[in-house]
């Protein structure tokens, strides 16, 4: 995405060099000083210990998620008996990534106000997602013979039986999340090699560990549980975080102006800061992120485990919420960022922003307690991403290509090995140190968003559409994301998510129509009376 991949220069600006003032000191957290912040490496035992803890935290978790993981079905979907609380946080949680404390406040930043944009699209499109996608597929994936992965779902609902329509589905779970997966490392990686002054290397290594045991033991109730701490935590540094910068600054309307004496352009969502007009692809490029929900497997597995459709409205009004405050918090940073961080960071340092201000802001127990978040933030997805494709690979794959008459047991060893091997090539794409996270997540979610959105919301919609058209959706998105991407200029600096969502729905229409018959019929039949029950089943509620 051209836009949000954009960086402004502010190498000019410095800020003011007499400190900044508190009228109260909490004992909390501290003084801005002057001039450049000190770095966490001087603290790096007490750091370190809180990172223990909180990890100590999350593998108690996935101990106890692994006496209750018995069959596949506990180990991809939870036996699909999430509580509405645990099923909004782990699904919102697993959206965010890393991305919510590094690229976002990176972005704006950068950018200033601009970001509204990539937040605003990004709070209507997990409303829209909870809304429109979540009941249904809850419902759906289960009345088509208790499908547990999405490819499965797609093939049970189109009674494919050459296994062609559910081995692309997984293939294309597992190259996209393969990238994304790697932005998740990316990120840990930074994070260590920020605060503790690791080698890159060694960094990425200490992260992708640091994921792969929870999520190997415990399966889909450790990382749904550990969803919900990392979820929580990750809130609380983006309320603290704004907040306590917001006092150093003398408030709101005090920032404000400071910024507009910075550059104004940094207070308009309609300019960019080298003062030419956003424009309207720059517009809908950033709002078009919102779409890519409605494909993201990782999130629709969520909507999968809840433990009943009726949990679905409390649910949503918790996820909305949530997204709502940690994406304020997020552009809040960033901005406070601009006023607060002397020298200003380098392009290639930006993302580092959120880490920085703790820095800056809180005493070092607090600040490892906040840095702790970005962990929570990067494991929370990255963990859910492995798991998806370990699930893709042991279920749509290995025992429907390989061991169809393979035991729970083996099934289930599969996954534990599959989220290793996974996490292993994930970790070799993320060896460059100069991948920015928003790259590596704007170009799967979009891959995501255009190969599965149309094909999942016209499955929940659409009584005749075919097996044929599904594939032909996933293809014509996901391969209209990866040229697009190359492309640049004019149009082609459109956000690829939305010509790829646009090809993809065209695609499904053209070919369902042109593949009518008995199928179809029969295909219709059994949607309208899955639909009639579902219907049914909310009404006696």
């Amino acid at each position: 995405m051209q836009s949000a991949q954009r960086y402004w220069s502010r190498s000019d600006w410095k800020p003011p060099k007499s400190g900044l003032k508190l009228a109260s000191r909490g004992r909390f957290y501290k003084q801005a000083p002057a001039g450049r912040s000190r770095g966490l490496i001087e603290h790096p035992i007490v750091i370190a210990l809180t990172f223990a803890v909180y990890f100590g935290c999350v593998l108690l978790i996935g101990w106890y998620a692994y006496q209750r993981t018995k069959d596949l079905s506990d180990f991809i979907l939870g036996g699909r008996r999430l509580q509405s609380g645990v099923a909004a946080l782990s699904a919102s949680a697993s959206d965010m990534s890393g991305w919510l404390l590094l690229g976002l406040p990176g972005f704006a930043y950068a950018a200033g106000l601009e970001s509204i944009w990539l937040a605003g699209g990004l709070l209507l499109g997990t409303w829209l997602n909870w809304r429109v996608v979540a009941r249904r597929l809850r419902s759906f994936s289960e009345a088509y013979d208790n499908a547990l992965t999405l490819p499965e779902y797609f093939a049970n609902r189109f009674e494919d039986k050459t296994g062609l329509l559910r081995g692309l589905a997984a293939i294309t779970i597992l190259l996209f999340f393969l990238i994304y997966t790697a932005s998740g490392l990316v990120a840990g990686g930074k994070l260590f090699e920020s605060v503790f002054g690791f080698p890159y290397v060694w960094a990425v290594g200490l992260a992708v560990l640091s994921i792969i045991i929870y999520t190997a033991v415990g399966g889909f109730l450790a990382v749904s549980w550990s969803d919900v701490l990392q979820g929580l935590l990750m809130a609380l540094a983006l309320i603290a975080v704004p907040w306590i910068a917001l006092q150093h600054l003398g408030g709101m309307d005090a920032a404000v102006e400071r910024i507009r004496d910075v550059d104004p352009l940094l207070l308009s969502a309609w300019t960019k800061t080298d003062g030419t007009a956003l424009g309207l692809i720059g517009i809908v490029s950033l709002a078009a992120w919102g779409l890519g929900y409605f494909g993201q497997p990782h999130i629709l597995a969520r909507f999968q485990a809840i433990e009943s459709p009726h949990k679905i409205g409390t649910a949503r009004r918790i996820a909305v919420t949530w997204v709502a405050l940690t994406l304020v918090g997020a552009i809040l940073t960033g901005m406070a960022g601009i006023l607060l961080v002397d020298p200003p960071l380098a392009e290639d340092a930006r993302e580092t922003v959120f880490i920085v201000l703790v820095d800056l802001l809180f005493h070092p127990v607090i600040a490892g307690i906040l840095l702790a978040a970005i962990l929570a933030a990067i494991m929370s997805t990255a963990d859910s991403q492995l798991l998806v494709c370990s699930s893709a690979f042991t279920e749509d794959v290995y025992k429907t290509a390989f061991r169809r008459s393979a035991s729970q047991r083996e099934l289930v060893a599969v996954g534990r090995v599959a989220v290793i091997l996974v996490s292993s090539i994930a970790f070799a794409i993320a060896l460059d140190p100069d991948t920015l996270v928003l790259d590596l997540v704007a170009y799967a979610w979009a891959g995501f968003g255009a190969a599965f959105g149309p094909a999942v919301i016209l499955s929940l919609y659409w009584p005749r559409m075919t097996g044929l058209g599904a594939l032909a959706g996933i293809v014509a998105g996901g391969l209209t994301v990866v040229v697009w991407k190359q492309l640049t200029g004019g149009l082609f600096d459109l956000y690829e998510i939305l010509p790829g969502i646009i090809a993809s729905a065209l695609a499904i229409y053209a070919v369902s129509a042109m593949t009518q018959g008995k199928q179809a019929d029969r295909l219709a039949e059994r949607f309208e009376a899955v639909r009639r029950l579902d219907a049914d089943a909310s009404r006696a509620r």
